[in-house]
This record gives C-alpha cells, structure tokens and sequence, in this order.
C-alpha cells in the first residue's frame, strides 16, 4: 500500500538535499571566480611591471635575460594557479556528490545482484 507520509517524507528530503547541494555548488562558484579574479588582477600587474621594466633596459642582452626570467616565472605561476583552480574545482564536484552519496548507494543496495541478460525476441 502507498504510504502517503513516507512519499510525502522522502519528498521533503530530496527537496532539502537539493537546495543544499545548489547553495554548497553556488559558494563553490564564487570561490572560483573570487580566485581567478584575484589571479587575473596580479597577473596583469605583474604585466604592466615587467613591461615597465623592460622599456628601460639598454642592451638587447639584458633585455632578453629579463624577458626570459618574466616568461619563466609568469608560466610557474599560471601552472601553480591552474592546479589550484583544478583542485577547487574537484572539491566542488565532490561536495556537489556528497548529498547524493548514500541515497545512490541505498538504491544500488536494494538492485538485485544478478540480472539475466535480455534475449533477442525471434523474428
């Protein structure tokens, strides 16, 4: 028989999961753009120093050496930056699954362990 408490129950907290899950997924988001906002802010100061920089320089070999140096370090700290934004976004992902973590395994619990394979009907 349909127990109408337990649908209506179960409703409740799949509603509650639900807006849980968008309010975690939403904070998540705004870290990340807080992040690479915050990256992109440093990185084109750091542009605009070094190109400063650069414009006073009076041999092309110290020049190339300060362009080498510039180019060196802005690479290490975009990959540094992108592992972390990587790593922010895996986080987010997780936290976005937990919620739904023991439902699915409830579901998956309750599944029978061995299905036989669907026959092809004869033509």
């Amino acid at each position: 028989m349909f127990n109408f408490d337990d649908a209506n129950k179960k409703s409740k907290e799949a509603v509650d999961t639900a807006l849980k899950t968008y309010s975690d997924t939403t904070k998540g988001f705004q870290a990340i753009a807080a992040e690479a906002t915050e990256y992109s802010k440093k990185s084109f100061q750091d542009a605009v120093t070094h190109f400063e920089t650069l414009a006073g320089v009076k041999s092309f070999e110290a020049a190339f050496e300060l362009q080498t140096n510039y180019v060196k370090a802005y690479f290490e700290g975009f990959v540094s930056e992108t592992t972390k934004l990587s790593e922010m976004y895996a986080d987010l992902a997780k936290s976005a699954y937990k919620p739904y973590e023991a439902p699915i395994a409830a579901a998956v619990g309750k599944t029978p362990k061995s299905v036989s394979p669907a026959t092809p009907a004869a033509a």
